[in-house]
């Protein structure tokens, strides 16, 4: 199946930051602020966002790689909010421009990119593993 894709194609999602979400939480750190696996998510959540709708039933989309910069810490009590753009794609493959930001400023940015999959072949051959 051909899947075209609108370029341009942009979600933004957005997460208050708790001590639920921190580096502590996550074990990647040792500070009280937004972990690094908190915003890759977030990222990857407005991502799955931008494309979704034009997908046919039956398909979906499985993170594959993710080059994120985090370059600003975000305190408890603020809101970050994550961007996905799509910039690029090649057949099923999409690339992502991922963008962050808190009141203050940039967070993070990167890329990212994604397969697009047929998602009940894609979960059998998963489960097929603990065969």
């Amino acid at each position: 199946m051909d899947f075209v894709l609108k370029t341009d194609s942009a979600a933004t999602c957005s997460e208050l930051v708790t001590t639920d979400n921190t580096a502590i939480k996550f074990a990647s750190g040792t500070a009280p602020v937004y972990a690094t696996p908190a915003l890759v998510g977030l990222m990857e959540h407005a991502a799955v966002q931008a494309v979704s709708s034009q997908l046919p039933e039956g398909f979906s989309t499985v993170g594959i790689e993710m080059n994120v910069k985090h370059v600003s810490a975000t305190p408890i009590g603020l809101t970050v909010k994550a961007k996905a753009t799509l910039t690029s794609q090649d057949r099923r493959k999409l690339t992502f421009h991922v963008e962050a930001y808190d009141d203050a400023g940039l967070v993070g940015e990167g890329t990212h990119e994604r397969f697009i999959i047929e998602s009940a072949p894609f979960v059998a051959k998963a489960e097929s593993k603990k065969k």
